[in-house]
């Protein structure tokens, strides 16, 4: 089912020494205190990874080299439908720094369930979970 407004979004699962980069939503945002893969809207004319590397530069004021696809959900919101799509993605520049979210922080696999995931984000979280084990 999908509710009002489609929104497509785009997340970058960004993987270094095992770990995972997970950032909580600001409390400015939808979903306030949430944790998602970091990213955002495509804009008209982009395709998801242009749209990826953008949001990076622009949210996390780094540089992602973009991966193979890990998921693509869709999820009603009381906002609208969001349709999330994720990539691996690898830091190449910079550091990331929360500049809309209120945190950002590097997970292990075994940490992953110890935040509160927004729901688009969930089945990437659980696939995840399965590459990083084998």
């Amino acid at each position: 089912m999908t509710v009002g407004k489609q929104i497509a979004v785009v997340g970058a699962v960004v993987v270094r020494d095992g770990r995972v980069l997970a950032a909580r939503r600001g409390p400015a945002m939808s979903l306030p205190g949430t944790w998602e893969f970091p990213g955002g809207k495509i804009e008209p004319g982009e395709g998801p990874e242009q749209a990826l590397v953008r949001e990076m530069r622009e949210e996390l004021l780094c540089t992602v080299e973009i991966g193979a696809h890990v998921a693509t959900t869709t999820h009603a919101y009381d906002f609208g439908t969001v349709t999330l799509t994720t990539f691996l993605a690898r830091v190449v520049a910079g550091e990331p720094q929360p500049t809309e979210h209120s945190a950002v922080r590097w997970l292990s696999v075994d940490e992953l369930g110890s935040v509160e995931w927004a729901p688009a984000d969930l089945p990437a979280v659980e696939r995840l979970r399965r590459i990083l084990r084998t």
